[in-house]
């Protein structure tokens, strides 16, 4: 398998980055994935991470602005911006936190559940060709080694109770 990673790679590895060849390897492929993800979501009037805000808002419900900023690992003047956008499109509504005048909730709209089902085609298409020709097996070891990294780099950066290693 490693041989045919290697003929599928599109960018070689600079030397400088031999001592990083898996971090190479993630950097690549996030960036193709970050790429491929921005342009499915135009179809929707939404740049990455937008989404992910709104799928956590499906999800959840209402909640504070400072919440969704600990769930996604983000800073509030990132969230701040993100939110607004999505206020201007229709998507949520902000209002004052009733027990905590400085905070806001942030809801998502009647407006947004069409959005969401455009989100959920889109990430089936996003997955579709991120994984491509892999069968399941391949897919769920990708899933198990991606939580390992996961949870690495979540130890080393102080966020290690966000990520869950994956159960067998």
């Amino acid at each position: 398998m490693a041989g045919a990673a290697q003929k599928a790679m599109s960018t070689p590895v600079p030397r400088s980055a031999e001592g990083g060849r898996i971090s190479h390897a993630i950097f690549r492929v996030a960036r193709l994935h970050r790429l491929l993800a921005g342009q499915l979501l135009r179809q929707a009037g939404l740049h990455p991470g937008q989404e992910v805000v709104m799928m956590h808002l499906w999800d959840g419900g209402p909640r504070r602005q400072a919440d969704l900023c600990g769930e996604l690992g983000t800073d509030s003047a990132t969230m701040t911006r993100t939110v607004q956008r999505l206020e201007r499109a229709g998507f949520v509504r902000r209002s004052p936190d009733p027990g905590d005048g400085r905070a806001v909730i942030v809801e998502p709209t009647a407006a947004s559940q069409a959005l969401r089902r455009e989100v959920e085609r889109i990430w089936a298409e996003l997955e579709e060709a991120t994984v491509g020709a892999m069968d399941a097996d391949q897919q769920a070891e990708t899933l198990e080694v991606l939580g390992l990294l996961e949870c690495n780099l979540a130890k080393r950066t102080g966020r290690d109770q966000v990520a869950v290693p994956p159960e067998d």
